[in-house]
């Protein structure tokens, strides 16, 4: 082989190496993005606006139940499909806060998505009166729309209940009393409800 053509092979065998060499360096460094979960947000959701499947999602999200995320949460997603969760120290286990896979959590919910079945054998009573009556019936309206038949998931009726906590009964005065024992055991009364409410978009 005559010298000039042995050093012009030499030469394309290293640019060609180190095209191979950075391209690896390349395809080594996936870009990341950070989404903090705010109300409203659901696997769904994530999985449309990142290109990533809800299942992967779901296996990545270790907390309670995988279906489910809190406000606060941070989901840190790369392009070459590795995803981790973390900040679950914000994790407040409240069932108007939690999404699930299927729909968006009930914040702010102005019309009923469905109607779930609502027998009224009983009259509705509420068990609260004065500011606490006037504060029950502002969330009411905000959840429902004041409709004891609304539904939006796995929330029920007009205070917008996980239907766990209503034991199939979704009569109009089941659900009263469901939800003053909520209230009362959360956040003391009705009047404190609604400060949570208006500070966080959920009770």
């Amino acid at each position: 082989m005559k010298k000039k053509n042995m050093i012009k092979s030499i030469a394309t065998f290293a640019a060609v190496s180190a095209g191979v060499l950075f391209a690896g360096s390349q395809s080594a460094s996936a870009s990341t993005v950070k989404h903090t979960v705010v109300s409203g947000d659901t696997l769904n959701k994530l999985s449309a606006q990142y290109g990533v499947s809800v299942q992967d999602l779901a296996q990545a999200n270790k907390i309670q139940d995988i279906n489910k995320i809190y406000v606060g949460e941070v989901f840190t997603i790369s392009d070459d499909g590795q995803i981790s969760v973390s900040d679950q120290s914000a994790v407040a286990a409240a069932p108007a806060q939690a999404a699930t896979t299927q729909v968006s959590a009930p914040v702010q919910q102005a019309a009923p998505v469905a109607q779930a079945p609502v027998q009224q054998s009983a009259p509705a009573a509420s068990s609260v009166s004065g500011s606490d009556a006037a504060a029950k019936d502002w969330i009411a309206g905000r959840e429902s729309g004041g409709n004891y038949g609304a539904q939006n998931g796995q929330y029920v009726g007009k205070y917008q209940l996980s239907a766990s906590y209503l034991n199939g009964d979704y009569s109009a005065a089941n659900q009263e009393r469901v939800a003053d024992n909520y209230v009362t055991s959360r956040h003391g009364s009705w009047s404190g409800a609604h400060s949570f409410w208006q500070s966080h978009g959920w009770y």
